[in-house]
């Protein structure tokens, strides 16, 4: 898995880990061991190696004969500053690494190439409910390149003989997340953890309707994508089928006293007031339509507002019993 020590590449490791399969993440820095503690990787099953995705000769190493499937999980999450001052680096992960991946992969004789995507690429794209079939209109460089990453591993793929499949992920969040050099601005959910966690108050500038999706969900849509004999299209929208506000989420983890530091409470902007939570841009986006994933392999997301954060609540109580 390239990129694999990101958050969601870790759940992504963690449940094919748990399904048998023998994981190796390339990155640039490993995972910190109390999360790769956390994946309860059996011996030899997890290989982590360092490099960099724009570096063909680590891809090569990583990348060897007899590999099943790769999974692209690498990019650069920018927001508009960096656009500004740092372009480069955005457009050589996001879409210059890919002719080398998918030439290593070429080499390796790999089964399967999955393209992690994001609903980003939708951009200002109108409807109701964003479906596949919909055109996009991507808006940031961080948009336009993952739009342009799904178009280029589709026709080099198709050149090459490479079985490619790209996936739009809705807004992850969950287990394994941290702040990185590479994203730029957390969920809202790690940024309201944050504030629970020091006893400040999280401060949103509007509820934050959206169609959140747990990580453990969207690795386990990536793992039966991995594994499927054959797919019937060449892109899916990974997100859940019902939207709730963030500020919900919130407030359900101000009631848990065991866990949150006095202090903290999750709340709406009062007049004055300066939101101390980012919800990514001035609008909420519709949500992704899910029916080609769930009529084609079955999936759908497990967890809505109430459950993901009772599950996260429980992944950090479990990480507080494991490294107190």
């Amino acid at each position: 898995m390239l990129g694999g020590a990101g958050f969601v590449g870790l759940n992504l490791a963690g449940a094919l880990l748990a399904r048998g399969v023998a994981v190796r993440l390339l990155d640039r820095a490993p995972p910190p061991p109390p999360l790769l503690r956390r994946l309860a990787a059996p011996p030899g099953a997890l290989t982590v190696d360092l490099g960099d995705v724009t570096d063909p000769a680590c891809l090569s190493a990583a990348i060897r004969p007899g590999t099943d499937a790769v999974v692209i999980a690498a990019a650069v999450t920018a927001d508009a500053a960096r656009e500004a001052a740092d372009p480069g680096p955005i457009l050589a992960v996001n879409l210059g690494a890919l002719v080398p991946i998918l030439e290593a992969c070429r080499r390796a004789g790999v089964r399967r190439v999955v393209n992690l995507s994001s609903a980003a690429a939708y951009g200002t794209a109108q409807g109701d409910v964003l479906s596949e079939d919909l055109p996009a209109r991507p808006e940031s460089l961080y948009a336009v390149t993952k739009f342009a990453s799904e178009a280029v591993l589709a026709r080099l793929c198709g050149h090459w003989g490479l079985d490619g499949v790209s996936v739009r992920l809705s807004a992850v969040f969950g287990p394994f997340e941290r702040d990185t050099s590479l994203r730029d601005t957390l969920s809202p959910q790690a940024q309201i953890w944050a504030a629970a966690r020091a006893g400040t108050p999280a401060l949103l500038p509007r509820p934050g309707w959206r169609d959140w999706l747990y990580a453990p969900d969207a690795a386990e849509a990536v793992a039966r994508l991995i594994a499927a004999e054959r797919l019937d299209h060449r892109l899916y929208n990974v997100s859940s089928p019902a939207t709730w506000p963030v500020l919900a989420w919130g407030e359900r983890l101000a009631g848990n006293r065991d866990l949150v530091q006095p202090g903290f409470v999750c709340r709406l902007v009062e007049s004055g007031e300066a939101p101390t939570v980012s919800l990514h841009g001035d609008r909420d986006r519709p949500p992704l339509a899910t029916a080609r994933l769930r009529d084609e392999l079955g999936w759908e997301a497990a967890h809505g507002l109430d459950a993901s954060a009772d599950a996260f609540l429980a992944w950090q109580t479990r990480m507080q019993e494991d490294d107190p």
